[in-house]
């Protein structure tokens, strides 16, 4: 690809349905890998972290050195920060004691004013602007709280709101619903759609992760979180290697 053409290209994808499906199933890895090193591991919420986010930072890293969108490496910075994402937001509502409600309200919070730093900084939060290192920086610290947020919510509504898991998944199924439905059918803000699924897809995959690996009497299917991690990871690599992928064009 000539220089020229590279200019026109964002260092995200474009968003396909192949993407909301690998997003899914990225949010479910990182529910049940994080789980898998804090619980199954006994490493505790805290050390899970540390190492989560250590990954997270390398990846983040990779990302941004990188001249162009790399499938692979955008993947490995999601899952990167989905299961940091969990681990840090089950330290702040069980080990800081905060709960589920607290947690929630203090993470919408933050992504809400990453979002807005974001748009005042850049004059936009569209996806198709990431392209250079300072856009990466608020599109990455943005999805983390993003995914943070959708673990806590996840728990909120599935625990305190006391729909269980199956539940869960009905509730944050339908609201994706209605996001594809302003989509398909009204002229509402692409952009604010996309967050909208972007961050609707995280307690989606927390509450559908939380299913597979809890135990029966919670609600759950009582899998191997080993065993579930490595499903997700196959079936993601699968999807990476067998689906189209291009990167979205650059908003001009």
């Amino acid at each position: 690809m000539n220089t020229d053409a590279r200019e026109t290209l964002s260092k995200v994808p474009a968003i396909t349905l192949g993407f909301w499906v690998i997003k899914i199933l990225a949010t479910t890895l990182g529910e049940t890998g994080g789980d898998a090193v804090t619980m199954s591991m006994n490493l505790g919420y805290l050390v899970g972290t540390a190492i989560f986010a250590v990954i997270f930072a390398v990846a983040v890293a990779a990302q941004i050195r990188a001249r162009q969108f790399h499938p692979f490496l955008y993947w490995a910075t999601i899952v990167a920060s989905t299961t940091v994402g969990t681990t840090m937001a089950d330290y702040a509502t069980r080990s800081l004691g905060i709960g589920y409600t607290g947690g929630s309200a203090l993470l919408l919070g933050l992504l809400m004013a990453s979002l807005f730093i974001w748009y005042r900084t850049m004059g936009t939060i569209a996806v198709s602007s990431v392209s250079d290192a300072k856009s990466e920086m608020f599109y990455w610290l943005t999805i983390m709280f993003s995914q943070t947020l959708g673990t806590a919510l996840g728990d909120w509504v599935a625990d305190t709101g006391g729909l269980g898991y199956v539940g869960g998944m009905f509730v944050f199924g339908a609201m994706l619903a209605v996001v594809a439905a302003l989509y398909f059918w009204t002229k509402v803000s692409r952009t604010a759609l996309f967050w909208a699924a972007f961050i609707l897809t995280r307690p989606l995959g927390a509450v559908v992760g939380d299913f597979l690996d809890k135990p029966v009497a919670s609600g759950g299917l009582e899998l191997s979180r080993y065993t579930a991690s490595a499903v997700l990871i196959v079936a993601i690599i699968a999807l990476v290697l067998l689906l189209p992928h291009r990167a979205a064009e650059r908003a001009h």
